[in-house]
C-alpha cells in the first residue's frame, strides 16, 4: 500500500533536512539556495510503533517487519506558483500524487538562512502555500464547470445537474480563501470532483520548525501557527529538525540515546511526525505474529477482514475463508497465542469483520 505523504513549503523552511531526518531509504540534498530539490525525493519511511517490538518480546521471531509509509520532498514553492512562477506547476503536479500534506514552516530566527519574505511570519508563510493552492483549485473547478453547465442547464442531465452544484460550492468556498477539506463533502459529493485531484482536498499536518532552545516549549512564532491549526482543526508538531536529522545521522545506538538524554528527549520527535501523518492517512495497523516472524500491516480504517488479507497477498482475499483474531491487549495480557486460545481470548471472525487497529490476526483461505 504505497500512500504517500508529502512535504511541502517555502523555500529553505528545513523540508529536505527533514526528509533526510525522517527517511531511512534515501538522502535529499540539502542546500541553503532556492530551488534545492527539484526533482522529488521519494523515501521509505518505518512506522514506529511499540506494540511491534512487544509482540516480538513475546514470540521471539526471527526477524521483525515494520510496517511502512512513503514521504516524498518536495520543491519550495513560491508566491505566484499558480501562475507558473519558480517552479510552478511542477511542484503543484508533484503535490496531486501526494495522499497527505506535511507543511514545513519557518519558526525560527537566523540570519545565515536565506529568506526572500521579509521578517519572519508562520501565519503569513502558511497562507502563501495555502493561497496558491487554492488557486490552482479554482482554476481546475471552473474549467470543469464550464464543460458541465450547458448539460446541467438542459435539464434533463440529472448527473451533471448535481456535479455542476457541487462545483459551484467547491468555487464559492474556495472564493472565501478556504480549502476544500474543510468543506467536509460526502463520500458520494466527493466523487463529482474526484476527476480534478484538487489539492486542498487533502489532509495537512503543520511542523514548526523551531530552533535549539525552543524544541520542548515551542516560541512565539509557533504559537502563532498553532492557533491557526487549531482553527482549522489541524495537528501541529513542534520540532526541531536540525536536532533530528543529527540523531537520524547516528549509526550507534548508544549514541542516540546519549544525545538525546542530553536534550532530555525520550524518543525523536520524528517518531511522534511519522506516527501523526500515518493517523493523517486515515491507516490502522494488524499484526501476523509467528516464530518466522512478526509484523505490521497497514490497512484502511474500515477495511474488512478479506481485504485486510489481501494486502498480504490477493489470492488470501480471493479464497478468505474466516479470520482467528486476538486483541492486542490480549496476546500482551495472555503472553502467546497459545494460552489466548486456551483462555477463550481467540476469536474466529468471517468476510463481515472489520478489522481493528492493533489485532493479531491469521487468515484461513482456500483457491
Amino acid at each position: 500500500m504505497a500512500l504517500q505523504a508529502g512535504i511541502v513549503g517555502l523555500p529553505n523552511v528545513g523540508k529536505s533536512t527533514l526528509f533526510n531526518a525522517v527517511s531511512n531509504s534515501a538522502k535529499a540534498q540539502a542546500s541553503n539556495y532556492r530551488f534545492c530539490t527539484i526533482e522529488p525525493n521519494v523515501g521509505l519511511v518505518d512506522v514506529p510503533d511499540e506494540r511491534l517490538a512487544k509482540l516480538a518480546e513475546l514470540v521471539v521471531p526471527n526477524r521483525i517487519v515494520p510496517t511502512q509509509m512513503e514521504i516524498v520532498d518536495i520543491a519550495g514553492l513560491v508566491k505566484g506558483a499558480s501562475k507558473g512562477e519558480g517552479l510552478g506547476n511542477k511542484f503543484l503536479g508533484n503535490i496531486r500524487e501526494v495522499d497527505a500534506i506535511i507543511h514545513v514552516i519557518r519558526c525560527f530566527e537566523d540570519e545565515n538562512v536565506l529568506r526572500d519574505e521579509g521578517a519572519i511570519n508562520p501565519v503569513s508563510d502558511k497562507e502563501i502555500i495555502d493561497t496558491e493552492l487554492q488557486l490552482k483549485d479554482l482554476e481546475s473547478v471552473e474549467k470543469k464547470m464550464q464543460r458541465v453547465e450547458k448539460m446541467a442547464r438542459v435539464g434533463t442531465d440529472v448527473k451533471a445537474k448535481a456535479e455542476f452544484e457541487i462545483l459551484s460550492r467547491c468555487k464559492a468556498h474556495l472564493e472565501t480563501g478556504k480549502s476544500i477539506y474543510s468543506l467536509g463533502l460526502s463520500k458520494e459529493e466527493k466523487a463529482a470532483v474526484a476527476d480534478l485531484f484538487l489539492l486542498t482536498d487533502k489532509p495537512v499536518l503543520y511542523v514548526a520548525n523551531v530552533d535549539e532552545a525552543s524544541m520542548h516549549t515551542g516560541n512565539k512564532f509557533s504559537e502563532q501557527l498553532k492557533a491557526v491549526a487549531a482553527a482549522e482543526g489541524a495537528e501541529m508538531i513542534v520540532m526541531c529538525n536540525n536536532i533530528e536529522a543529527q540523531i537520524a545521522e547516528m549509526e550507534v545506538e548508544e549514541d542516540k540515546l546519549m544525545f538525546m538524554e542530553e536534550y532530555k528527549m525520550t524518543e525523536p520527535a520524528l517518531n511522534r511526525l511519522i506516527r501523526s501523518a500515518y493517523k493523517l492517512l486515515n491507516l490502522d495497523t494488524y499484526f501476523t505474529a509467528g516464530v518466522q516472524e512478526v509484523r505490521a500491516w497497514t490497512i484502511h480504517k474500515g477495511w474488512k477482514a478479506p481485504q485486510a488479507a489481501g494486502v498480504i497477498h490477493t489470492d488470501f482475499e480471493k479464497g478468505f475463508i474466516k479470520a482467528e483474531v486476538i486483541a492486542y491487549d490480549d496476546f500482551v495480557k495472555y503472553g502467546s497465542e497459545a494460552a489466548c486460545r486456551e483462555n477463550g481470548k481467540l476469536r474466529i471472525e468471517g468476510k463481515e469483520y472489520i478489522v481493528k487497529d492493533g489485532d493479531v490476526m491469521h487468515f484461513r483461505f482456500n483457491v
